[in-house]
């Protein structure tokens, strides 16, 4: 295995592909942890990290959609999960430059 801190960089910043383009926020990251991770050292940690993130996303804002019906507090927690899913990305880019493990706080463990 061969250490690759710039393709962890690239891996934790595609998640920001959902911004721009509207989609591979989830693919593009996946697709990198499958094909890299028996490659790049910390590149399997890295990549149950983001897609366990990208999932507890997704069902935060599939809970959050009625929340708006319901309370109107929905729209808040989408603001919330909005924030996250740009930040978080971004600081553990910074990390993982920096030889660092990652930290996603809120993500649910459906992968180990």
């Amino acid at each position: 295995m061969r250490k690759n801190n710039q393709l962890l960089v690239i891996t934790h910043l595609s998640q920001l592909l959902d911004l721009i383009t509207g989609f591979g926020g989830f693919i593009v990251p996946l697709i990198l942890w499958l094909t890299n991770k028996e490659k790049i050292d910390s590149m399997d940690i890295h990549g149950k990290s983001i897609v366990n993130f990208q999932i507890s996303m997704f069902l935060y804002a599939l809970i959050a959609i009625p929340l708006i019906l319901v309370f109107g507090l929905g729209i808040l927690l989408l603001i919330g999960i909005g924030l996250l899913c740009f930040i978080l990305p971004i600081i553990n880019a910074i990390k993982a430059s920096n030889g660092e493990d990652p930290n996603y706080p809120f993500s649910i463990n459906f992968i180990k």
